[in-house]
């Protein structure tokens, strides 16, 4: 397999993040940002959620996940990052909510379901030019999902439903640690 073959693997079938299909990517009808700011879906999970750019410009805008569940909020600020927590915690949508060991048996499980979890992450983040070992850590990519969703960034990436009630948000208070 390729590099780009096994990037393309990670994300879509590891991380649930599939952006190989851009025409196949379309926000239900009403779902908008707020502020009235340019949603972009350019992804999507399995499940059809979707990973969308606000605004105007290119790969460093802010990345919100959009789910069918009614719920959303921002993941990144830019592409790179949102590589990254994909590539250190692609289990990142069972977090909310969940304690410190809670995240390590979701963590763990995850591993079980994906035994060569580590191998695929550092090929895939060396095919993209990154040095896994500067990764950085789950507990840090957790920690800064819960502080994108608070504040400025949060309001500037306010997504709302058809009816104009803005969705539940993804993150709202920290994972507790131990």
């Amino acid at each position: 397999m390729g590099a780009d073959e096994e990037v393309v693997a990670f994300f879509a079938g590891v991380a649930d993040l599939d952006a190989t299909d851009p025409a196949d990517h379309e926000l239900e009808d009403g779902i908008r940002l707020a502020s009235g700011a340019r949603l972009e879906q350019f992804a999507r999970a399995g499940s059809g959620d979707a990973y969308c750019f606000v605004g105007e410009g290119g790969e460093e805008r802010p990345v919100v996940y959009v789910s069918l569940d009614g719920e959303a909020g921002p993941l990144a600020l830019g592409l790179p990052e949102l590589v990254r927590l994909c590539l250190v915690a692609p289990w990142w949508r069972d977090a909310p909510g969940r304690t410190a060991e809670e995240l390590q048996s979701v963590a763990d499980e995850y591993r079980e379901d994906v035994p060569d979890l580590d191998r695929r992450r550092d090929r895939a983040a060396q095919a993209l030019g990154l040095d896994p070992a500067g990764l950085p850590s789950e507990a840090a990519a957790l920690a800064r999902l819960v502080e994108l969703s608070q504040g400025l960034v949060a309001a500037a990436c306010l997504v709302v439903g058809y009816e104009g009630d803005p969705l539940d948000p993804l993150f709202s208070a920290a994972p507790s640690r131990p």
